[in-house]
C-alpha cells in the first residue's frame, strides 16, 4: 500500500469535485516535472477521470529558476498550445510567470488554473483533505474585507520586522480596482489564476512601502527554497530594497537578486497573510506561504492577478516568510 493512499484519494477527489467542479468531457491538464509527487499527480488524474473529465498528464524536465528564465528549459510551444486548448489546469511543477503560463492565462479566457507547486502527498493530505472549505471560506473573506478597506497598513514581527505603507485607492479615494485583493480559498470553478487555500495577497501601493521587512521561516533563494539559519532583513525606501542584512544566506540572497540587473528584481511585487490550519514551515514554498501567523513578501515579477491588466514584468520572482506577524489596519491591531 502507498503513503497515505486512502487519505490522498479523499483529497484528489476534494480537489477535482470540490475546488475545480469538473464537468464530464472537460479537458484536465495536469503538468509535472521530475520532482513532483507521482502519486499526487495519479491521484489527480484517477480522480478527474472518475469524474467524466478528460486528464492529460504532462510531464517534464525541471526546469533551474522560475519565471521567465525557466524558458529554455521548458517545451514552451508545444505547453503554451496545450494550455491555451485545455478547460482546467492544476501546476504540480513550477510553470508559474514562465512564457507558457503568461501566453495561456492571456489567451485561454475559458481557462481555470490552479497553483499547487511542489505538491506532495502530505501537503494534500493536510493542506486540502482535511480543511473545511465552507468555514475557512467565511473567516478568511471577513479578513479579506477588512484589509480591503483599510487604507494605512503596519505590520511587526517578534524578529524585528516593522514595515509600513498604503493600500492603492483610486482618484475617488476606494479601494483601487487595479490592485485587487486576492482571497486565495483554493477554488479553480471560474476563469483565471488561482492559489491553495489558506492564502490573502494584493499588491499595495508600491511606492509607500517603508521600513524593514524580516524573513525568518524560509526565502526562495537562486533555485530553491530555504529554510532560514538566520533571519535576513530587508530595508526598505518607497518599495526598493536598498540594504540586505543578515549572514550567509543573506548575502546569497542580495548576490542572486542583483545578479539579474533588472530594476525589478529589487523591488517588491506583494504581500501575503498566510490562514491554513493545515501548514506548517516545511520548506516547500506552496505551504510556507501559507502557516498560519506568517506574512509572506515577493520580489520581482508581478503577475496579472495582482495589478491589472498585464502586471510588471521581471525576470525571475522570490518569496520569504515572516512568522508571528502582529497587523494593524488603520492603527487597529489585530493579531492573527
Amino acid at each position: 500500500m502507498n503513503y497515505y493512499e486512502f487519505e490522498l484519494g479523499k483529497a484528489a477527489k476534494v480537489l477535482t469535485e470540490e475546488l475545480f467542479k469538473l464537468k464530464p468531457e472537460e479537458t484536465f491538464i495536469i503538468t509535472a516535472d521530475t520532482m513532483s509527487d507521482p502519486q499526487v499527480v495519479n491521484a489527480t488524474a484517477s480522480a478527474a477521470f472518475a469524474i467524466g473529465a478528460k486528464p492529460m498528464i504532462i510531464w517534464h524536465a525541471r526546469p533551474i529558476g522560475i519565471g521567465e528564465v525557466a524558458d529554455s528549459m521548458l517545451p514552451k510551444e508545444a505547453l503554451t498550445a496545450v494550455l491555451e486548448k485545455a478547460d482546467a489546469w492544476v501546476e504540480f511543477d513550477h510553470l508559474l510567470y514562465s512564457s507558457p503560463y503568461n501566453e495561456a492565462m492571456r489567451k485561454n479566457k475559458k481557462l481555470r488554473h490552479l497553483c499547487l507547486v511542489r505538491m506532495n502527498t502530505d501537503i494534500m493530505v493536510r493542506c486540502i483533505g482535511r480543511i473545511n472549505f465552507p468555514v475557512l471560506t467565511k473567516f478568511m473573506t471577513k479578513i479579506t474585507e477588512m484589509t480591503r478597506n483599510a487604507t494605512h497598513i503596519r505590520i511587526t514581527t517578534p524578529a524585528g520586522q516593522d514595515i509600513e505603507f498604503n493600500n492603492a485607492k483610486d482618484k475617488k479615494g476606494k479601494p483601487d480596482p487595479n490592485h485587487p485583493i486576492s482571497n486565495n480559498l483554493g477554488y479553480a470553478d471560474i476563469p483565471g489564476s488561482h492559489m491553495l487555500t489558506g492564502q490573502i495577497g494584493w499588491t499595495p501601493d508600491l511606492e509607500s512601502i517603508n521600513g524593514s521587512i524580516v524573513f525568518d521561516g524560509s526565502l526562495w533563494i537562486n533555485d530553491g527554497i530555504e529554510l532560514l539559519k538566520e533571519p535576513v532583513k530587508l530595508i526598505i525606501n518607497n518599495g526598493k530594497i536598498i540594504k540586505v542584512e543578515g549572514g550567509e544566506q543573506a548575502e546569497r540572497f542580495y548576490n542572486w537578486i542583483k545578479s539579474f540587473n533588472h530594476s525589478q528584481m529589487l523591488r517588491l511585487a506583494h504581500l501575503c497573510y498566510g490562514f491554513n490550519p493545515g501548514a506548517k514551515l516545511s520548506c516547500h514554498v506552496l505551504e510556507d506561504e501559507r502557516v498560519w501567523g506568517s506574512t509572506e513578501w515577493g520580489i520581482g515579477h508581478i503577475g496579472p492577478m495582482l495589478i491589472k491588466p498585464n502586471g510588471i514584468s521581471g525576470p525571475s520572482h522570490s518569496d520569504g516568510i515572516c512568522l508571528n506577524s502582529t497587523v494593524w489596519l488603520d492603527g487597529k491591531k489585530f493579531k492573527k
